[in-house]
Order: structure tokens, then sequence, then C-alpha cells
């Protein structure tokens, strides 16, 4: 069963078309990450998706409901977390997760949410006065109060320390174990590596790349890199492109287990040791970058 369903949705600002006959489906229970280039839509599609913006055309269905429409009615299933902070400055830590709690019909404790965001010494202190940092973590909390059915997070973890995002990327792990639905946006590529199962990518409006995590690598060539030793005998051979400079090596293949043994065999018969030897899938940001580049020269 899908929680989102986006079919041909197009939005424009003026003469602007900002989303493009895009589509996608979100399953209920998984994380989904919306990535792109700045300006390639991903934003004003959370916005249809929250049901803040009417889309021009296309439709959108959001736990089954129009989330235009019945937005009244999807608020109690759904936590938001929206680029810009909407905290009420005088408020302290404390204070705006108890509002939150009288405001909600969804249960949580606030002292757990303060605790599991690193809070808690903070609990007294007025939202104007917290750091960038811990206003973006306050914000999450407000997202995630009582496990929605879904969760939409615009860039969730920005301007976060590294150990900050871990405790949000954990928070999030925790969410979709136990069924919550999370639909994202992030500009850290690893993130998305760490947390999607799946991801579409957006650029120009339009989504351009979409599929599991894996699909979508492994539709990309794997690298092995390594350094060779002096005086190495020639090379064996591989079904990917060989890449020599002096004694670095680098191949491209989309055979990785096939040429990387052929690579070991041919070192263990010559008795040879390959130094810095590396053997990796494509990343996310090699795809991100590829896709960015080839629509960049296409204009």
């Amino acid at each position: 069963m899908n929680a989102i369903e986006v079919t041909g949705l197009t939005h424009v600002y003026g003469d602007v078309v900002a989303v493009d006959d895009v589509g996608f489906t979100v399953a209920e229970g998984e994380v989904f990450a919306l990535l792109g280039t700045n300006g390639a839509g991903k934003t004003t599609t959370l916005e249809v998706v929250e049901g803040f913006l009417r889309p021009a055309e296309g439709t959108v269905r959001v736990l089954g409901r129009d989330p235009r429409t019945e937005r009244a009615a999807l608020a109690p299933s759904m936590g938001v977390l929206p680029q810009e902070s909407g905290l009420i400055g005088e408020l302290t830590v404390a204070e705006t997760l108890s509002l939150w709690q009288r405001l909600s019909s969804r249960k949580d404790s606030p002292a757990e949410l303060m605790d599991r965001l690193a809070l808690a010494h903070r609990a007294d202190v007025q939202a104007e006065r917290l750091s960038g940092g811990e206003r973006r973590r306050l914000d999450v909390a407000l997202a995630v109060w009582g496990r929605p059915r879904l969760v939409v997070l615009d860039e969730m973890t920005a301007g976060l320390d590294p150990e900050s995002r871990q405790r949000v990327w954990a928070l999030v792990e925790d969410l979709a174990a136990t069924g919550t639905t999370v639909l994202m946006t992030t500009h850290y590529l690893e993130e998305a590596e760490a947390l999607a199962d799946r991801v579409a990518i957006m650029h120009a409006g339009r989504v351009r790349v979409a599929g599991t995590l894996s699909a979508v690598l492994s539709s990309r060539p794997a690298r092995i890199t390594a350094t060779l030793p002096p005086g190495f005998p020639a090379l064996p051979a591989v079904s990917g492109t060989v890449d020599l400079d002096g004694r670095a090596l680098a191949v491209e293949t989309e055979a990785l287990q096939d040429d990387l043994h052929a690579l070991l065999v041919w070192a263990d018969r010559h008795g040879l040791r390959l130094d810095g030897l590396n053997a990796t899938q494509a990343s996310l940001e090699e795809v991100f970058l590829e896709l960015a580049s080839a629509r960049m020269g296409a204009a």
C-alpha cells in the first residue's frame, strides 16, 4: 500500500515551471529521499504533498486523501519539518514541547524527545537563544512528535554537527522500523545513502532517475583502483575500461567481482602487492554529479 501517490504533478510560478510532470510513489513504512540540484523543484513538490500548494496539473494522494482539500483530516497522521523554522522565540524548549503536547492529538514525552535530541540541558532556554543546530533539533522533535504515520522532512540536518546528525539519523531509522513513512530531502548525499530505501533525483523540475538505492548505484560503473609495483608484467584481460597512469591503475567496470578476481589472481600468480587496492560501487554523489553535468551540457 502506498502512503504517497504523485501523478503528473506540475506547478508553476508565473511563467516559471517549477515542477514539470513529476510522478512517484512512496510505500507505507519506507524512507524515500527526494534529491536534486538547487532549484530542481524538491521543496515545491513537498509543499504540494503537504497541502500548502495546489498543483496546476496532476494528482496527489497522501494516505488516501487529497492533501490540499483534506488537510485537516490528514493533520493528525502527518508530521512536517519545513526548511524554515516556525518556533516561537519567547518560549523555552520545554514550553515549546509542552504547547505542542496540548495542541496535538498524538501522545509523546517531551522529556524523552529532549533526551534523544540532546536538548535536555537546554530545556529552560528560549528558542530565540538557541544555536541554529539546537533550533533545528527542536524543529525535528515537533515534526516527529507522537510517531505519525507519515513524516515529511525538508533538509532535516541542515546546519547540524556530525554528532547531532547521527542522532537525527538514529531517530529516523527508529521511526521507519516501527512503521512510520518518511519522505525526505537532503543535500547530504551520504544521508540518503544511509537512510533511504528508494531515491528520486530531480533536475529542472523533473525526476531524472528513480529506484532503489542499489538499482540506482548499480546502473553506473564500479571502480577498482590500486598502485602497481615497479616493473609489473602485462595486465590481465578485464571487461572494464582500464586507465593506467604510470603505476596508478583505475578500472571502471560493470563486472566488479569478475574484474577484481582477475586482478587478484594475476597479482597472486606473479607474487605482486597491489598497494592502496580499493573496489567500490558508484556513489550517489557520482550519479548526482553525472546527471547534473549532463543536463547542464544539454542546456
